[in-house]
């Protein structure tokens, strides 16, 4: 797991909340603001929203949820994504500027629930927030997220995600005995991204973006959130991706779990969304019982595993080490791509680690690169079926990205990124992070041939994590590849 670039939230109430739609905030009229706070404080805003049941996709999936908490011609509820920021650290206390040495924070473990039942219950109402990036009003931003076609860079996006998601914890949490002016004694840290899907509407840099997102289920120290993105096109907003995060709760010093505010469903539609998360639960369960690393390939997967053998060696000379690409194939080893990376003070997040949105945009970048390489044309990124947090990153740290094509079917392909940190007096690497991107280009792709028994896996691997992204089939086990590919020596020929 890996700590977020946390940014604290929690203003005092709705009414106080800095509603925006461009960089700095309005000016209001008594009257006016009278209006909007009458609007925010609505007695039941979710009870009394009509709702109506969003399109479902050609998988089987809803793409954004349909409760809609904002009314009227409110823009956002938390200003921009910097206001978020500077928020978050004021709450937190953390002290502006880079030290080698963080404040130590161990006078708030006393502060931290010692259990759920001293905590109330929320709602998911309590917690939703949106925030704006405002493409329009702020050039110096607009170059930070331009592409050189001139499209947004949907890595930058992936790094707003992942901090608006620690924003919407924060909102969920209430910790009713916390004296004024005390911190709040919680580190969050992003365990997994479970998925992102995107649709056909390909963001442009000269139009705002929003986020919107909040709670959607909560265990004992852990919370689901649902995080939707739109663009506002011609007056309207349209919806650009949605993703679902796994956050853990820990205490201040990032030590042990910390219990979390248990999350109550206040109508039909919201116990449907927990349920959402409960399934989602079993589903993680039932993948590590199945993952490659811990229980051989199914019979059917194995019986794919020689058929692609056959294929690739001579019948006639029956020789097993003589290998023989078959036309319309591609050696997975060839289909590869590396960045080394560094990291620097300017990447990390509260707690002096790697801010975990760094490692999405450079290893979705990456997996871009190696696409277009592949299919020697420009990519569509469909969806991101997985992303996984094993370990904390030092700022300072040395990156080795490694991207591979592991599986391709008719117009698509899956591309894993594993992220080692390098250690260049030892030589070892050991992997942090792993990420699965589904790519769709129009023309038909080779097919991809291992050479070796762990190429045969991510190749297994990869073909779960397609037909799972795209709804094929039900979901069935995603290994994490760290310990198959970190070395050439253990290699075994098929």
């Amino acid at each position: 797991m890996i700590g977020t670039r946390v940014r604290f939230g929690g203003l005092q109430n709705i009414v106080q909340r800095q509603f925006c739609s461009s960089l700095h905030p309005k000016r209001f009229e008594v009257a006016q603001y009278q209006r909007i706070a009458n609007v925010a404080t609505a007695s039941s805003l979710i009870s009394d929203t009509k709702t109506t049941t969003l399109p479902v996709s050609s998988r089987g999936h809803r793409m954004f949820s349909s409760i809609n908490y904002l009314r009227g011609d409110l823009e956002c509820t938390a200003g921009t994504m910097n206001d978020v920021k500077q928020t978050i650290i004021k709450k937190l206390g953390i002290e502006v500027g880079y030290t080698p040495f963080v404040s130590t924070r161990e006078h708030l473990v006393k502060y931290v629930p010692q259990s759920v039942s001293a905590l109330p219950p929320r709602s998911m109402q309590d917690s939703f927030t949106s925030a704006i990036i405002p493409l329009t009003t702020d050039k110096i931003l607009k170059d930070k997220y331009v592409g050189f076609m001139g499209n947004v860079r949907v890595g930058r996006l992936m790094e707003d995600m992942d901090m608006f998601a620690v924003w919407v914890v924060h909102k969920h949490v209430l910790v009713p005995d916390l004296p004024e002016g005390v911190s709040l004694p919680y580190t969050f840290v992003t365990v997994l991204v479970d998925k992102i899907d995107f649709t056909d509407l390909v963001p442009t840099h000269d139009a705002d973006i929003r986020l919107s997102g909040h709670v959607s289920w909560v265990g004992r120290t852990s919370v689901e959130v649902v995080v939707w993105m739109e663009q506002k096109l011609h007056g309207k907003w349209r919806k650009l991706t949605r993703a679902l995060f796994l956050m853990a709760a820990r205490d201040a010093t990032n030590t042990k779990a910390a219990f979390i505010n248990p999350l109550v469903p206040a109508n039909e539609e919201e116990k449907v969304i927990f349920d959402g998360g409960e399934s989602r639960k079993k589903r993680r369960i039932q993948m590590q019982q199945e993952d490659l690393l811990k229980t051989e390939p199914n019979d059917f997967e194995q019986r794919m595993v020689h058929e692609l053998f056959v294929k690739s060696i001579d019948t006639k000379s029956r020789a097993f080490n003589k290998r023989i690409l078959p036309p319309g194939y591609v050696w997975m080893e060839e289909a590869t791509m590396a960045n080394i990376v560094f990291s620097h003070p300017e990447d990390r997040n509260a707690h002096n680690k790697v801010f975990g949105g760094f490692l999405m945009r450079n290893a979705l970048e990456l997996s871009w690169a190696l696409a277009y390489n592949f299919a020697k044309r420009r990519p569509k990124l469909e969806h991101i079926s997985d992303i996984s947090f094993h370990h904390p990153v030092d700022v300072s740290s040395m990156l080795n990205m490694q991207a591979h094509v592991i599986y391709t079917d008719l117009h698509y392909m899956e591309i894993v990124v594993l992220a080692d940190v390098y250690d260049a007096v030892t030589g070892q690497q050991t992997t942090t992070n792993c990420f699965y991107y589904t790519y769709s280009v129009a023309e038909r792709l080779p097919k991809i041939m291992p050479k070796t028994y762990h190429e045969a896996m991510y190749y297994l691997d990869g073909r779960r994590k397609f037909r799972y992204a795209m709804g094929i089939d039900a979901p069935t086990a995603a290994s994490s590849p760290s310990a198959a590919g970190t070395t050439d020596t253990t290699k075994s020929k098929l």
